[in-house]
């Protein structure tokens, strides 16, 4: 089985980058945004951005035999999180489709406090995607619940719809 899922991530990466950027153009560069979550026991937005980032290089990283490394960094503003977010897209970008062509038998990491250690195609399909994507959401869900004017085209990249445009009518 060859398992290469670099693009998917490095596509969601790019939109997520847009996203910050968008929180960050809206919210005047205040830093507040980043320390809000939905709930008081969710990670907050901030955690949720590096854990989305962190979530691809955790991912692509043992699937192409390779050390997980992070770019978290301390700076904690929207410029730090884009870089962050560069350098897993450049990291991701250069690992080679060859690199996935012999996945191990087995991934271990950590569910909370549940160690796992699934069939490569398993943790990808059944826990590293859905995460990567939940942690995705969590953001998108923040930043429109503090009236940054997302879309579905912000989180996807493919929708498009005209200006003030609304499922619901008011």
């Amino acid at each position: 089985m060859t398992i290469n899922q670099t693009a998917i991530f490095i596509h969601y990466l790019h939109q997520l980058k847009k996203i910050v950027q968008k929180i960050s153009q809206h919210q005047n560069d205040n830093p507040a945004l980043l320390q809000q979550s939905l709930h008081t026991d969710m990670l907050p937005l901030i955690a949720q951005i590096r854990t989305a980032t962190n979530f691809s290089l955790r991912t692509c990283c043992p699937l192409a035999n390779r050390e997980r490394i992070t770019f978290e960094n301390q700076d904690e503003t929207y410029a730090g999180l884009e870089q962050q977010i560069t350098e897993t897209i450049g990291y991701l970008q250069n690992i080679a489709h060859t690199d996935f062509q012999n996945p191990p038998e087995k991934i271990q990491d950590q569910a909370g406090t549940q160690s796992l250690e699934l069939p490569a195609a398993e943790y990808l399909h059944f826990y590293a995607l859905p995460n990567f994507f939940f942690h995705l959401s969590m953001v998108y869900a923040i930043a429109r619940n503090a009236g940054v004017p997302l879309g579905k085209a912000d989180f996807d990249g493919y929708h498009s719809y005209p200006d003030g445009f609304s499922f619901v009518s008011r």
